[in-house]
């Protein structure tokens, strides 16, 4: 056969890109199907609030083995499409490399607790067999995603909606650190808002064995469980007055901290003081919607006031920390907490046309932020697409 023409081979490259794309888009509709059968309202509360209950009745008993049937079949698929893909991301195959210095046993700059695990796979499973090794850190990062989503997703479809088109999952096929540590994020909230410190602390700990970064939540979730429970007075009002500034004019002794942790951030391609308005604008939106069901919604309830602080300190750092670098991944532990504000406050929202319009434009918001999403999965710095995976590529 002869060679095909330049241009036809291209356009057979852009069909196939085009394509696997829809691997993502049949996840995200399949997933969100399967977790309209979970109804989580009854079960919620007394997942955050902790402890055990004791003669539930039949009905209750049942609904919940249908919603975990349901919930485990989400966690099959979206680990399954994880744990499978090969070349996905962009540092996929620094990922590959690092794990063969772990297992020669020299330097890399990743912490002890990924260097243990990705040791130990390699022994179990042999030099230079990665597979093995990301699939494990998608099957334990989707299990905390998942399991959030079980003990505080009131909505658990609009929830899981909220986490597939905002992106979380999907960008945790990169960076596989930071997205374990963000996954333990989510998940340890409910024992701030138990007072279980201990175990958040715990918890904590575990996750910074593998990005340190996730110890900025210990003050900022602390801070937001103190705000959540107090009657916010002038000086609460000055403190955040003063925080801001100090994020505004105290820059450079921000840097020298974060530099101290990351000194290979400094003047990297990270480095770029980069604003992120899409999360500002989200934040905002937020922020706007909470005030505006604040009598109903946030007055007196704990938990909704405590994600409200945390999207409140993810809109202090976009605004006023831009020069932190990764700003984005700083300021989602604290805006993921959408995921589980925004579904309260709509259904706290009296029935009628103003609560379909919210909605209908929160829906709209997060479905054309997937959409740009998928468009710039194809970027040579994100590379989340083309997809492909080890058992039919």
């Amino acid at each position: 056969m002869g060679k095909l023409p330049l241009g036809h081979g291209e356009k057979r490259k852009g069909e196939a890109m085009e394509s696997s794309a829809f691997v993502y888009i049949g996840l995200t509709v399949i997933t969100i199907a399967l977790a309209l059968y979970v109804d989580n309202r009854d079960f919620v509360p007394q997942r955050i609030a902790g402890g055990r209950s004791f003669g539930r009745p039949p009905g209750l008993q049942r609904r919940q083995a249908g919603n975990l049937t349901a919930e485990f079949a989400v966690y099959c698929l979206l680990a399954g499409v994880s744990a499978c893909r090969i070349a996905v991301g962009n540092d996929y195959w620094v990922y590959r490399d690092n794990f063969k210095l772990i297992a020669q046993g020299r330097y890399v700059s990743s912490e002890f607790g990924f260097n243990l695990v990705v040791g130990w796979m390699q022994d179990l499973f042999g030099y230079d067999n990665y597979l093995p090794v990301f699939a494990l850190f998608s099957l334990i990062t989707v299990f905390f995603f998942v399991k959030a989503l079980h003990d505080q997703g009131s909505n658990y479809a609009f929830s899981l909606f909220l986490l597939l088109t905002g992106g979380y999952y999907f960008n945790s096929l990169n960076s596989v650190r930071y997205y374990l540590a963000l996954a333990l994020a989510m998940y340890s909230m409910k024992y701030v808002l138990r007072g279980e410190y201990g175990k958040f602390l715990l918890w904590i700990a575990a996750g910074a064995a593998f990005h340190k970064s996730i110890l900025l939540v210990l003050p900022v979730y602390l801070t937001a469980k103190f705000l959540a429970r107090a009657r916010l007075k002038k000086w609460h009002y000055a403190a955040g007055a003063l925080l801001a500034a100090s994020l505004i004019f105290g820059q450079e002794l921000y840097r020298r901290i974060i530099f101290y942790f990351y000194p290979y951030y400094e003047n990297s391609a990270f480095d770029n003081g980069d604003i992120s308005y899409i999360n500002i604008a989200k934040c905002g939106a937020v922020l706007i919607l909470s005030l505006i069901c604040y009598r109903k919604s946030l007055s007196e309830e704990l938990i909704n006031r405590f994600y409200f602080f945390l999207n409140l300190a993810g809109l202090v750092v976009y605004c006023c920390g831009s020069f932190i670098p990764e700003v984005s991944r700083v300021g989602y532990y604290m805006i993921v907490s959408q995921i589980f504000l925004l579904p309260r406050l709509l259904a706290d929202m009296k029935k009628g046309w103003f609560r379909t319009l919210c909605y209908v434009g929160v829906i709209g918001a997060f479905t054309g932020y997937f959409v740009v999403l998928l468009y710039r999965m194809y970027d040579v710095d994100v590379r989340l697409l083309p997809y492909l995976n080890w058992i039919f590529n």
